[in-house]
């Protein structure tokens, strides 16, 4: 089944941008819409905006408030009618693992949005597109990343993983929520929490542990907001060198000298630079065939999202 993701419509390839174009992405297209269901939304054509339209800024006003005004007539805004759409919009939301949006945007925009100020200057750094503000400060568990930013394989990878993941969230607890339901979800991202964040490894370690002190739905919500935080972060080529040293220590007892070997230059290959995880990760997925080990297979951490993405050519 597809997964749910929502995507500013003018990134899938519908003509609905200020000059009747659109920002089609590629990857997108061609590789993420086989797994994920896009639900398209165009939060300027949801207001009312007719396709072509004035082009619209976001707008610092004196007293620090920021407004959303066409580029020409600052006294024509927008930005009541766009919080009000992003809120009827999110009341549909609850299902989505993701969120692609329209970089640069002044409604969709995540990060670096161009901030005018009256005399025709911008502000430094930049703001949030209005209705992807709306966005992340609802539902703030929710990936959500720049079509822009999605060529970088390092944020393309984090991005992707965490909307299954996610899924897989969904999938597991959503419906039928237990003690051990919480347990076993946290055993199977054990190592992808080390990668990510070891501090986060131990501190949900100590609240899995806690489990029976909660209410289940309460436990679910905090549990999500600490897991997706955890998972955020970029999983640093020395934490996952760590992860892959770990997984080695599973096999002392079955490999040979030279096996053990083999495994330990590889490990020290990637760390160095000179190989992709791919390469340490391929042997130890085969040792485990030979091998096999029921805590090791449940990892999430050797099988996160299907191999056809490619996603770890790069990393």
């Amino acid at each position: 089944m597809a997964i749910p993701v929502g995507i500013s419509a003018c990134v899938l390839g519908q003509k609905v941008r200020f000059d009747g174009g659109h920002k089609q992405n590629r990857f997108v297209v061609d590789e993420l819409s086989k797994h994920f269901e896009f639900k398209p939304v165009c939060p300027e054509v949801g207001i009312g905006m007719t396709i072509p339209r004035p082009a619209i800024r976001l707008l610092q006003l004196p007293n620090g408030d920021e407004r959303l005004v066409d580029s020409k007539v600052h006294e024509t805004d927008y930005t009541d009618k766009m919080k009000q759409f992003a809120d009827k919009q999110l009341t549909n939301f609850d299902p989505l693992c993701g969120y692609v949006v329209c970089a640069k945007s002044p409604t969709c925009g995540m990060e670096r949005v161009k901030l005018h100020i009256a005399n025709g200057n911008t502000v430094p750094g930049g703001s949030v597109g209005i209705y992807t503000r709306e966005l992340m400060a609802r539902m703030p568990w929710l990936p959500v990343e720049e079509d822009g930013r999605l060529q970088d394989p390092v944020l393309r990878e984090n991005f992707v993983f965490r909307v299954f993941s996610l899924n897989d969230f969904y999938q597991s607890l959503r419906e039928m929520r237990s003690y051990d339901g919480f347990v076993k979800f946290h055993s199977r991202y054990k190592l992808v929490l080390m990668a990510h964040s070891p501090s986060a490894y131990k501190e949900m370690g100590r609240l899995v542990a806690s489990i029976k002190e909660w209410d289940l739905d309460l436990f679910y919500i905090e549990y999500r907001q600490q897991f997706m935080d955890a998972i955020k972060n970029r999983a640093s080529r020395s934490n996952k060198t760590n992860v892959l040293m770990h997984l080695q220590g599973y096999f002392k007892r079955s490999l040979t000298k030279t096996q053990k070997q083999e495994l330990a230059e590889l490990i020290m290959s990637y760390r160095n630079g000179n190989q992709p995880i791919l390469a340490p990760l391929a042997l130890i997925n085969h040792y485990l065939k030979e091998y096999p080990d029921p805590y090791l297979q449940l990892q999430t951490f050797l099988n996160p999202y299907p191999e056809e993405l490619k996603l770890r050519y790069g990393l």
